[in-house]
């Protein structure tokens, strides 16, 4: 008959390296959460504390097309047309987005807004 040798008792496998890898991941999920911040809108909730001076300043926005006071407009004539209606860039401009326009849409017009120096919008229904 055959003798390999004594037997062995059967070793139990390592957790060690299987707890690393966790901590691993959770230390990179735990880092990768904090990206997009840097995309959130500021929403402050109207309380009608703000005197509306001025001409009028309503830019209503569709799936395909901008309206100023109810006149056709053009992205890139926006802040001109609304730089006549405005005395200074901290006046109110309100955008009235229609049942077709996404949030996408509405948010470009504001960034545009936001860029041409029009930091005061009003977002109605």
């Amino acid at each position: 008959m055959f003798c390999f040798g004594e037997q062995r008792r059967p070793r139990r496998p390592s957790l060690t390296p299987m707890i690393d890898v966790v901590f691993l991941l959770l230390v990179f999920f735990m880092l990768a959460s904090q990206f997009g911040h840097d995309k959130a809108l500021p929403i402050v909730s109207g309380g009608g504390a703000a005197n509306y001076d001025g001409p009028p300043r309503l830019l209503e926005i569709s799936s395909e097309a901008l309206a100023l006071n109810g006149v056709p407009v053009a992205v890139p004539d926006l802040a001109r047309r609304l730089s006549a209606l405005t005395n200074s860039p901290d006046d109110i401009i309100i955008l009235r987005p229609d049942a077709g326009a996404s949030l996408q849409r509405l948010i470009d017009v504001a960034e545009t807004l936001n860029r041409a120096g029009f930091a005061r919008l009003a977002v109605v229904e």
